[in-house]
This record gives C-alpha cells, structure tokens and sequence, in this order.
C-alpha cells in the first residue's frame, strides 16, 4: 500500500507541458507513478479542482544563517516553495576565517546562533543537524572565499592567494556545493579582477558546477558587467546565471543587458538569468563602506569613522548605495533607529542636521552592537520593467530573500520577498496582467531552476522524482505590500516535501523532511 494518493487533481507537470488530471501515487518520498488509477493508501488527498505541481525551487536565497535560526522555513512552505539554493551574491556562511568579517556578508545573521564551523562541510553539516523542512543547496559564496584568503584588500589576489583560494574552492566542491557565486559590487569581492575569477570559474568548470554572478556594477557601467560576465563564463567554459539581471539604471539598459543575453545564447553559450520580484533594490546600508573599512567587523566601526583620515577617506569612497542617490534610498523598519523607519536617507540627513552620507555612516555606527544590521531599499524597477524580464523565456523568478516565520525567533524580523515572491509572481505571470501559461509559469518554478542547477530528479512531476509537491487553488497568491511585508501566502493548500506533508491547512506540519543536497561527482 503507498503512503498517499493525490486524487483527481490538475496536473502541472513542470516541463511546459499542458495540464492533465491524473492521481499522484507517492510512496518512501518518491512519485511511485501518475496515473488514472486509484489504489488504497495511508493517505487520500481530494484534489479536485486544484493544481498538482512539482514544488517551488528558489534558485537565488538568502536563507544561509535563517535555517539554521529556524528550520521551520514557514515562508517558505506557505508558497509551496520545497528547495532553497544558498550562497548567492557571494554571500553565505563559509568559509569563515575571520568572523567578524565573514558576518558583514552573511544575510539574516545575529547572535543567536554561533557561527562555528568554517568550511563547507562543516556549514552543511550544521544545516544537517538543524533539520530544515526544505530542501537546500548550496554555491561557494565568493566574497566569503576572498575574505578568508585576502582579508579585505580591495586589490587582486596574489599568485600565492589566489592558489590558497583554489584550495579552499576545491574543499567546498568536494564538500558537494554545485558551483560558485560571486558579488562583485560589494566591498569584499570589488578587488577582484576579471583574471581572478576567471580563475576561479575554470576550476568549478572542471568539476561540474555554474557560476551565479551578482555583476560588477549594476547602475550605469551595468551593460559592461553584464558583458564581462559573459565573457568570464564564455573563457572558463562554465554555465552562467546572472543573478537580478535587469540594472538599476534606465529601461534601455535593461533592454540592452537582455539582448547580451540573447545574443550569447544565440552564440552557443549556456546562459540564463534570473529576478527578484521586488520593484527596488535592497541591501545592507553598510554597502556604503568600502573594503578596509569592514576589516575588524561592523562591532569597531567606531574606531574607524573616529578617525579623521580614515572618515574622510569614507566619506569619499563610491559605493552602490552612493550611485543610487540619497534621496532615492529608505530605511527599513527596524528597532534601532525606529524614529527615522520609512524615511530616506536625505530626509534623516535634514532632521538631525548633517549631509545625507554623514548621516548614514552615523547611522551605521549607532547600529553597530545590534544583533541585525540596517537594511535599505531604493526603486529601480517598473511593472513594464518586470513584465520585459519575467516574459524572457530565460528568465526564472527568485526570492533574493531570507526565509522567516510569523512566530518564534525570527517572528520579528523581515526581508522583503520571503513571504511573497513566488505567490506574487504567480499572480502576476498568470492572473495580473497575465502574460504566461499556468504551465509556463509553474515550469519557471521548477523544471527549469531544477535544469540550471542540475537536479535531475526535482522540479517534476513523474516518475521516481522525488516526491515534492506543490498543491494550490486559483486563488494563489500573495497578501504582502511596502511595509507588511511578513504576511502569509492565500491559496496554497498542501506541501510534500520528499514524500513528507510539510504544510496543510494554512500551517505547517512539524514535518521537517528536507534534505541537505550535495553535488555528486
């Protein structure tokens, strides 16, 4: 007797295909078949009337250190989302030398948990014992891998750096981590040069893995690092996504960074791209700091910014943020500076009387001992925008977020698109305004990110493919907006994650089932 049957329900197999209605058979956390038949089961699910659909992959989270936090991942769940690929943008949680620096590049990280391990294996061995209730893998976060080398030098790496690199590189492969990521704007990977990563990516080249780059200048220079990233890709011989691909420059950017890609496919690269679903930008507003400025950790900022050499060197350094503008940059709600939530960075400026990048540093450090660090949005993005990217037949959703719960230790914490971005995509791809298929749409969640990736066995609904699965009305959809943004997905009604009920009825299960992928060999 199988463990659960799936009764009657819509099928959305992941490939594209069109829709059927068929009865899942699931049995020891596989699809034991799909089929008209009805057996006898532990478990009879009437889904009549719904979408039976492989489980959401999120290729681009942020979910390194929340997991560990709380592996509940409800967020997560409650969108039918069923496997988290980690260390994007070069963040993430190995390897760590240095913690106080590896903290400045982790998202979602406090003092809650230790952060003690140090390389791949020791991470994912941690995310073991946690017990998630997704799936999850993992890329080499390339800022990690630096500043465990180099520190914070803000130079290429050296012959004999970039070989202890290389070797640190390696023990993450080795570990099973399914490529390399790199964020080239941020202060601890801007040093790299083009030969450097080029470097790097033939390595993961050689062993199987893709390159995630989070490029090096998404504001006016963006259509250079778009090209630069697909000629780092094209030398090394490697796969390429690139992450949040539209810049946060002009629509004609846009538009020209989409035909490089075109282009470089229609030249034989292999290449995709993926977005967030948010129309700003968001990051640290310690983003604004330059390399050096991070080397004893955000905690000593203080004897930095102190200094009057040093601040004055802060003060004229070039960041992300800086390029974006003062005015167009809003503080997050948060429980430092509450007072000065939901205003720009100008606007505070004016209120406690300095100039706008004064008052930012200022605000960095009051925020200094705190166990979460501020965070900023800015936007860059229209509707027009979005729907020109997610129309792209390349182009694949992520969250760019961390994964939360409404309860618990992360109860008051936020990041825009944990929540919502798989249920807002959904509702704007298909419902509003409505420019894909049910089964495109659903084939973007997951057939497609599980083929970058390199899963063979997720992101469809067949047989011997693990059993996670996604079980949703038309309704589906997201309940978020600006600033409430921790509220939960409508219309997702179950969740298996390999074979195991995960969620039902508007909550979770306490089912924690997933597992922790490694690349094989």
């Amino acid at each position: 007797m199988p463990d659960v049957v799936i009764r009657d329900g819509t099928i959305i197999d992941g490939s594209g295909a069109p829709a059927f209605v068929a009865n899942v058979i699931i049995d020891n956390g596989r699809i034991a078949d799909v089929t008209s038949a009805c057996p006898e089961a532990e478990e009879t699910i009437d889904a009549t009337g719904l979408v039976v659909a492989p489980g959401f992959i999120d290729i681009h989270s942020h979910a390194d250190f929340t997991l560990l936090v709380d592996p509940r991942a409800v967020s997560a769940l409650s969108q039918g989302v069923t496997l988290e690929v980690l260390g994007n943008c070069g963040h993430g949680c190995f390897p760590v030398r240095d913690q106080a620096i590896a903290k400045t590049a982790i998202y979602g990280v406090d003092d809650t948990i230790p952060v003690d391990w140090s390389s791949c294996a020791s991470y994912l061995g941690a995310l073991e014992r946690a017990a998630p209730a997704v799936n999850v893998l993992t890329l080499v976060p390339n800022g990690q891998l630096r500043q465990a080398v180099t520190g914070v030098k803000d130079t290429p790496a050296n012959d004999e750096e970039l070989s202890a690199m290389l070797h640190l590189l390696d023990e993450g492969m080795e570990a099973g981590a399914f490529g390399i990521s790199t964020g080239l704007e941020y202060p601890l990977e801007r040093g790299a040069d083009q030969d450097e990563i080029v470097t790097l990516l033939r390595r993961v080249a050689t062993q199987g893995g893709f390159y995630a780059t989070h490029t090096r200048n998404r504001d006016d220079g963006a259509i250079q690092a778009v090209a630069e990233a697909i000629q780092s890709a094209r030398d090394a011989g490697i796969r390429l996504q690139i992450s949040h691909l539209l810049p946060r420059g002009t629509a004609e950017h846009g538009i020209r960074c989409i035909e490089l890609v075109d282009k470089a496919r229609n030249d034989g690269d292999d290449i995709g791209f993926d977005m967030h679903t948010r129309t700003f930008s968001m990051t640290f507003l310690h983003a604004m700091l330059p390399a050096w400025a991070l080397e004893n950790g955000l905690r000593h900022i203080d004897k930095v910014v102190s200094a009057p050499r040093l601040r004055s060197r802060i003060l004229a350094h070039d960041s992300m943020l800086s390029k974006l503008g003062w005015h167009r940059i809003v503080l997050l709600d948060n429980d430092i500076v509450p007072e000065f939530a939901r205003l720009t960075i100008d606007e505070i400026g004016r209120r406690i009387g300095l100039p706008a990048k004064v008052a930012a540093l200022n605000l960095i450090e009051r925020a200094r001992l705190h166990r979460q660090p501020l965070m900023v949005i800015a936007p860059v993005y229209s509707q027009e925008d979005q729907k020109r990217a997610f129309a792209h037949e390349l182009c694949v959703p992520g969250s760019d977020a961390v994964t939360l719960a409404p309860d618990g230790p992360l109860a008051k914490s936020t990041f825009h698109g944990a929540y919502d971005w798989a249920a807002w995509f959904y509702r704007f791809a298909v419902n509003e305004p409505g420019f894909l298929s049910r089964e495109e749409a659903i084939h973007r969640l997951t057939g497609r990110p599980a083929s970058i990736v390199g899963l063979e066995d997720r992101g469809l609904i067949r047989r011997e493919a693990k059993a996670d699965i996604a079980i949703f009305d038309e309704g589906f959809g997201h309940t978020t907006d600006l600033w409430t943004p921790n509220s939960i997905a409508h219309g997702m009604r179950y969740v298996f994650v390999n074979g195991a009920l995960a969620f039902a009825d508007g909550s979770v299960t306490g089912n924690r089932n997933g597992e922790v992928l490694r690349r094989s060999r």
